[in-house]
């Protein structure tokens, strides 16, 4: 029985492998065939920027392209003159940049075109760009990142680690954020923290596009037992690429150093009693409703775990607050300097 077993389970990876490579290599063809139609559009882009440049041609004959194309080869689609325009859009604005002009060829023409109408500084498309090729954002994706203010976020960051988490694992640095946004829970009621965890798992694609799509979702209210005593997660995730175990505690009030005992604890009990050998030591994460940084550097200077405090917001934050925000921290930065 035992030799049936074996034989079905190796048949049924070597079967896993295959669907791998067949997985690989549509993915490739994909990644290439995209590649080419970048490059169509940045070819055009740049044949009729360099007629207009020169003289050769007035507005008027992008349109008569367009009625050509149209005329003579019907089969080809997306050459209106309206896109024709984009296209020249989109060359001149990387052509002169070359660290984002390899960067526009690994993402869709759709989400191309979101940045060039979107976002006003190469320092900002160069954010999104890395963003898009390394979390595979959809067009919907990336648009609710930009109106949720993401570059401008990731600016005014003032995320305030544990020394622990600095020392074990680098990288979560730029992993975790100061700031969450949660608008798509917006018209759920949420009176405690057992509401807004219901509310988050409800929307659970959501919410792992905020916090990173890196993060693998174990469980809610995870149980950890410790002596005769039950205790409760309220979020645990793993993450990827720092390989480690993950504690979202949820706090509707405003951060206290007494919450971090609790939080603590469970990441000791982890540790302990769930972490495989080859994973990295856990990580918790205490979400609260506000806090106030001084209080935050304080409670982490001298704690012996990895945690990190950070805030969330239930509705879109005010670019223009952030933009204010990220303008004072520039004026700071170059007043220290002088």
């Amino acid at each position: 029985m035992s030799n049936i077993i074996k034989q079905r389970d190796d048949i049924t990876a070597q079967f896993a492998e295959v669907t791998r490579l067949i997985s690989n290599a549509r993915n490739q063809v994909l990644r290439l065939a995209n590649t080419a139609l970048i490059d169509l559009y940045w070819n055009v882009g740049r044949y009729i920027s360099e007629r207009i440049a020169s003289a050769e041609w007035g507005d008027g004959v992008v349109k008569q392209l367009a009625d050509y194309i149209s005329t003579t080869a019907p089969d080809l689609k997306g050459f209106s003159d309206k896109n024709l325009w984009r296209m020249k859009q989109f060359y001149e604005t990387y052509v002169n940049e070359p660290k984002l002009s390899p960067l526009v060829r690994e993402i869709s023409w759709t989400n191309n075109l979101i940045l060039l109408s979107r976002t006003r500084t190469p320092e900002e498309k160069h954010f999104y760009l890395t963003k898009c090729i390394a979390e595979r954002y959809s067009k919907r994706e990336l648009e609710r990142q930009i109106n949720s203010a993401l570059y401008e976020r990731s600016l005014s960051d003032t995320k305030i680690l544990s020394p622990v988490v600095r020392e074990l694992a680098p990288e979560a640095e730029s992993v975790f954020r100061d700031n969450y946004v949660f608008e798509f829970v917006a018209g759920k009621t949420i009176r405690n923290e057992d509401s807004l965890r219901a509310a988050l798992i409800s929307q659970m694609k959501d919410f792992i596009l905020e916090i990173g799509k890196d993060f693998i979702y174990i469980d809610q209210e995870y149980r950890l037992q410790v002596g005769q005593s039950d205790f409760r997660i309220d979020l645990l995730f793993y993450h990827r690429e720092l390989q480690c175990l993950v504690a979202f505690e949820l706090k509707m009030e405003k951060f206290k150093p007494e919450h971090l005992g609790q939080l603590n604890f469970y990441l000791e009990a982890l540790d302990r009693d769930v972490k495989k050998p080859k994973e990295n030591p856990s990580i918790g994460v205490l979400l609260c409703k506000d806090k106030d940084n001084d209080v935050v550097e304080y409670a982490l200077s001298r704690s012996l775990s990895p945690t990190l405090v950070a805030e969330y917001q239930l509705c879109m934050p005010d670019k223009k607050l952030l933009q204010q925000k990220m303008k004072e921290i520039e004026d700071n930065q170059t007043s220290e300097e002088d």
